[in-house]
């Protein structure tokens, strides 16, 4: 299936690939892809699907598929192919030869985005670790600069080989570098984090998935201007505010974290673990959800995942559907303070708008008793809707949330 798009030429025309292999998430219109290009600063100009049972082990779609791309990209004038899935460097390699063009995954992607939005001098550490990691794997002869001349005497070995070699030395070589500021960046956390608990701080963290609306959140909490766009991943950088609460009679940290996507590679999550560590540690995490998007739960589960993967799933939660000024009529809750079933867990609920500030005064007054009532055990809930009343008939369960794709 072929969707096509009036180019812009302003920016570079790239051509969208999924393989549909039968799992429950696979985005068949593309849309979050579209919006990482988008991000990326790359005009979509068709978004291209097909079904496959699994991989294809030289080309991933296929040569038939192959051929059909290549066609498409010379008829559209596209210069670069984006796939959905994460390639293998051989499946990489060998897609470019055949198309001619420049061929990369949504791994590179995401790392793209990340390198332009990090501004801290950790986060760009973050970033440039997880890309020298990334590019560690890419070392197979694909560069024509990593061949030598052959020839001469006592000249030995294959095109490249020893080019690789260094290459894959000075990547090594950095990572070590990277890994030993990051752990410097670490200890320093750890001291601003000792230095909260011994003012008896109450931890506060934002969690979600991109672009579900956690910066505009924490600016209307703290009257602060942290960046906040429509767009994904437009915060990498962990902000940390005091948060005045009238209702406990104190002040909390209220910090603002990296947003989530489905197939996060891996090498962020370990690479952004000491930003993320303001989840781990935190007392409470509020956990805001676009309750606009049609695929609300599925996003609920990838941010679900990740916790687990950081050891951040037993801090209590508070779940925040935002974005109810997008919700059409028929979808507007009948009641603005609920709870969700979150994994047979009872979890309190608040519907808002951040961006206009309805229903963000409930929110401080319900994080105020709950303040009021101090650290709550690991894994307990707050008693966040005293109704008890379950949630509308269109988000009540997140039961039967899909299983992680493989």
């Amino acid at each position: 299936m072929t969707n096509l798009q009036p180019p812009d030429r302003q920016l570079a025309p790239t051509i969208l690939v999924g393989v549909d292999f039968g799992l429950a998430n696979f985005d068949g219109e593309l849309d979050e892809l579209g919006l990482l290009a988008k991000t990326a600063g790359l005009n979509p100009v068709a978004r291209l699907t097909c079904k496959r049972k699994a991989p294809d082990a030289a080309l991933f779609v296929g040569s038939g598929k192959a051929d059909e791309i290549k066609l498409l990209a010379t008829q559209l004038g596209a210069e670069e192919v984006l796939f959905d899935q994460s390639l293998s460097p051989a499946q990489q390699r060998n897609l470019e030869r055949r198309l001619e063009l420049p061929v990369n995954d949504r791994t590179l992607l995401i790392l793209q985005i990340f390198g332009q939005r990090a501004r801290s001098h950790e986060g760009k550490l973050q970033v440039e670790l997880a890309r020298m990691q990334y590019l560690s794997t890419r070392l197979v002869r694909r560069w024509s600069h990593l061949e030598r001349q052959s020839g001469g005497i006592g000249m030995r070995g294959g095109p490249g080989e020893t080019q690789i070699e260094l290459d894959r030395r000075m990547i090594g070589e950095n990572i070590k570098k990277i890994k030993q500021r990051l752990h410097k960046v670490k200890r320093q956390r750890q001291t601003q984090r000792r230095q909260r608990e011994r003012r008896d701080a109450f931890n506060i963290s934002l969690v979600g998935y991109t672009n579900a609306g956690k910066s505009t959140l924490f600016n209307a909490l703290v009257k602060a201007k942290a960046y906040a766009a429509d767009q994904l991943f437009a915060t990498l950088d962990t902000t940390t505010r005091q948060l005045y609460l009238g209702e406990a009679g104190r002040s909390v940290s209220l910090s603002d974290t990296v947003g989530f996507i489905r197939d996060l590679p891996h090498g962020l999550i370990d690479a952004f673990q000491a930003t993320l560590q303001e989840a781990v540690d935190a007392d409470l995490l509020l956990h805001v959800v676009d309750a606009a998007s049609p695929n609300f739960a599925e996003q609920i589960a990838e941010v679900q995942r990740v916790l687990i993967e950081i050891g951040a799933l037993d801090i209590p939660q508070v779940l925040v559907f935002n974005k109810i000024d997008a919700l059409e009529k028929e979808r507007y809750p009948l009641q603005l303070e609920d709870t969700f079933d979150l994994a047979g867990v009872q979890t309190p609920r608040i519907f808002l708008s951040a961006i206009n500030g309805d229903g963000v005064p409930a929110l401080r007054q319900q994080l105020g008793q709950i303040v009021s009532r101090s650290v709550l055990p690991a894994g307990e809930q707050p008693d966040f809707a005293e109704s008890g009343e379950t949630a509308p008939h269109w988000a009540q369960s997140a039961n039967d949330l899909p299983e992680k794709k493989r």
